[in-house]
């Protein structure tokens, strides 16, 4: 996982969020279904994701169908 910081949010879908900068992959903990990463996603949409008032609705309107993403754990 490249030592990335999980910040565990508030959110009925969502446990913790991670970003690894210099890869610009997004790392979502989910609470019922384990870790997925999403590639090549800016800085400035991780922090909107993170700070967004439903976590959840966030990464499915501008994240989920819009990066790569697999799960890894």
């Amino acid at each position: 996982m490249n030592n990335v910081e999980m910040t565990p949010v508030s959110s009925s879908d969502v446990a913790e969020l991670g970003y690894d900068e210099p890869n610009q992959v997004v790392y979502v903990r989910f609470l019922d279904d384990g870790l997925y990463i999403y590639k090549g996603v800016p800085q400035y949409e991780y922090e909107r994701l993170l700070y967004a008032s439903s976590i959840g609705s966030y990464l499915y309107r501008n994240i989920k169908n819009v990066y790569p993403y697999e799960r890894i754990e």
